[in-house]
């Protein structure tokens, strides 16, 4: 299979392109080869590579300069998977596109399914949502909901961060109130090729390690895999200042995935994985 990789550059891009040329022909486009928000450059690169499948990894993930640079997020995170989608279209390829969490308000009491109804906080969210409905001027297409990401060639993540201050003895602030379904890159990475390879029925899919669990919690499962004690400072997200908005309950249900064919590990062994090759 034929496959072009955009946001190669960043943490899911570059596992992904990584991955995948291990079985099939992939070219690996870094921001600096194709900027997605300038759709004439999308339609000549795509129409010069003629990609079976375009797997868009490129996002604009500043949640909190996004709420004063619409522009910007609205190009990255919308505007540039419209012409991802339409460049799909016209080279009969499958898109296959990455959405967050930050869709949802954060005030459920369940994981998430795909299905329920949608609110960003944030223009972030808002700029991400609009993404998954451009999607739409792709005959085949999948929207892959990740968050809270972590692993890949660049560990440069929440759990990292808290890993990293774990190790060197340092306090570290943790959410004991915000919760969330971490997702391991090479479990995502895992998963997309599986949808892409077993042609599975396009759609709205969760892509998330199976299960949830405060920030806090995440920090604790840490401390235990390493074996050393941490410095943890319990906050709740409404006493931390950010300029954006954040959900407060992000889980996210992975059933309907599940349900095709994928199941993903749990958290829990994904982060012992991660942090025995960190």
């Amino acid at each position: 299979m034929k496959i072009a990789v955009t946001g190669a550059g960043g943490q899911l891009g570059q596992a992904m392109a990584l991955r995948l040329s291990e079985r099939h022909d992939v070219t690996a486009l870094a921001r600096a080869d194709l900027d997605v928000a300038c759709a004439g450059d999308v339609a000549s690169v795509m129409g010069a590579i003629h990609p079976d499948a375009i797997v868009n990894c490129a996002a604009y993930n500043a949640v909190d300069r996004a709420e004063d640079d619409v522009l910007a997020a609205l190009e990255g995170n919308a505007f540039g998977v419209q012409a991802l989608a339409r460049a799909a279209a016209r080279e009969g390829a499958v898109l296959v596109h990455y959405s967050t969490d930050f869709v949802f308000d954060g005030n459920a009491e369940r994981p998430y399914v795909e299905d329920a109804p949608v609110s960003p906080l944030n223009v972030y969210g808002q700029s991400k949502l609009l993404g998954e409905w451009l999607t739409r001027d792709a005959p085949r297409r999948y929207i892959l909901r990740v968050e809270s990401l972590f692993g890949g060639p660049l560990p440069r993540s929440s759990i990292d961060r808290i890993a990293e201050a774990i190790r060197a003895g340092r306090e570290t602030r943790v959410f004991e109130d915000r919760v969330v379904s971490p997702a391991f890159v090479e479990d995502v990475v895992t998963a997309t090729a599986a949808l892409l390879e077993r042609q599975i029925e396009g759609g709205l899919y969760h892509c998330v390690n199976s299960g949830h669990a405060t920030w806090q919690a995440v920090a604790r499962e840490i401390e235990a895999v390493l074996g050393v004690e941490a410095r943890l400072v319990p906050v709740r997200l409404a006493d931390v200042p950010m300029r954006a908005l954040r959900p407060r309950y992000c889980a996210l249900s992975n059933e309907k995935l599940a349900a095709a064919g994928i199941r993903m590990p749990t958290w829990q062994d994904a982060l012992r994985r991660h942090l025995a090759a960190h």
